[in-house]
């Protein structure tokens, strides 16, 4: 059987280089893999991503657990036996950050919730935690965060250690080990004791600032993304500069730019609302207007000057006020648009258009038997699909007989 690797990470996770034996060399995932007596590397597991680094210069692109082996996959091959390791500290100083703070933020919960922490997976740039919660309020979710900080701030000791598995009821494990055998604990000072194989800070002081940044539901439980350090020292920066800005073009203090954006919002909405309500009056001239133009039953036009809200009322308009067809067609700078309607005397249904013109303009839509709207990219079409509409809908009233 295959002698297990050395994990050095376990003991020293501030060691950041390292020599070691190659003990085999393999294939894996269709890259170059190595095997080797002893590693620095963390390997992907328990929520927690791979290290990132180097071996004798060569980019390990992923490391994995394959039992007790660890498994290194290289960009190219080396053809030593002998190599030296180097392990991209800014990255395994963040996931040390990143898991340790997890460990005091599920404890918070657990302490102040009597919640269990169901999941924990930590991302590139947020981590999340999955929790056995129904329901949390604001005021709990700051509660959280605030005694979770204030562990950090006392600076607690953080120290791992092994337990029989025999003697594992002698720690007051937050939950039970999932693995058998020897038992790695990470404790936090007098706070919280788990079963952990993670890389961690000595001091809950180097973990910084623990800051919860939304919750949604999931699963019937609820979801927390969370950061901490240095990730939470870059939040801070780009939404304190947002502020800064909002504030200078606002012309108002920090604490009131809230208020200045609700009442803007208000503001617009009303001026939507009354907007919507021109749109239409303005659509209702337009309909008259060009029924009064008009000699034949189907109607079709492609404008360039309007929006998609303005064509469809005016549609809406013409097929109220009459027995038509109405085929019109919008160019877009990025996009085009059918709005095609016919009035309810007329025995229709404009929904049988849309298989026929949706592929002129790579389109997608729908809608009711007396209008249907289809959106697509193909824009310099637009004059081809109104056309091959119209042809179908002289077919339906008999016209072209």
């Amino acid at each position: 059987m295959q002698e297990g690797t050395k994990r050095i990470y376990l003991e020293s996770p501030y060691k950041v280089e390292f020599e070691a034996q190659v003990v085999e060399k393999v294939i894996w995932e269709k890259k170059p893999a190595l095997i080797l007596d002893q590693t620095c590397f963390y390997p992907e597991s328990g929520g927690q991503p791979c290290d990132k680094g180097t071996i004798n210069e060569v980019e390990v692109l992923k490391v994995l657990e394959d039992e007790a082996r660890i498994i290194h996959l290289l960009a190219e091959d080396i053809s030593s036996d002998k190599i030296t390791g180097k392990i991209e500290w800014q990255t395994r100083f963040d996931h040390m950050q990143q898991h340790s703070g997890q460990h005091i933020l599920s404890q918070s919960f657990h302490e102040l919730l009597g919640a269990e922490t169901l999941s924990f997976h930590l991302g590139e740039a947020i981590s999340s935690l999955e929790m056995d919660i129904r329901k949390i309020s604001e005021e709990e979710v700051e509660n959280v965060e605030r005694r979770a900080n204030e562990i950090v701030f006392q600076d607690r000791e953080i120290k791992c250690y092994f337990i029989p598995e025999e003697k594992i009821g002698s720690v007051p494990l937050r939950r039970p080990p999932k693995k058998k055998g020897l038992i790695r604990v990470v404790e936090v000072s007098d706070f919280d004791f788990s079963a952990c194989g993670g890389t961690h800070v000595h001091r809950a002081g180097e973990i910084g600032l623990i800051k919860i940044l939304k919750l949604e539901r999931i699963r019937n439980n609820v979801r927390f993304e969370f950061i901490c350090g240095k990730r939470t020292l870059e939040d801070y920066l780009w939404k304190n500069r947002i502020l800064r800005e909002l504030s200078t073009r606002f012309t108002v203090n920090e604490g009131e730019i809230l208020n200045t954006v609700e009442k803007l919002s208000s503001d617009l909405k009303s001026q939507k609302r009354k907007g919507k309500k021109m749109q239409e009056k303005i659509a209702q001239y337009e309909a008259q207007e060009i029924i009064q133009e008009t000699k034949e039953k189907i109607i079709k036009e492609l404008f360039v000057d309007k929006t998609p809200e303005e064509v469809r009322f005016l549609v809406l308009n013409i097929i109220r006020k009459g027995d038509f067809v109405v085929l019109f067609g919008l160019k877009g700078e990025e996009r085009g648009h059918l709005i095609l309607g016919c009035s309810e005397n007329i025995n229709i249904d404009m929904r049988e258009i849309v298989p026929l013109v949706s592929p002129l303009i790579k389109g997608k839509g729908g809608g009711r038997s007396s209008l249907v709207e289809i959106a697509g990219e193909e824009i310099e079409n637009l004059e081809q699909a109104l056309e091959r509409a119209f042809e179908f809908i002289k077919k339906k009233m008999g016209l072209d007989l």
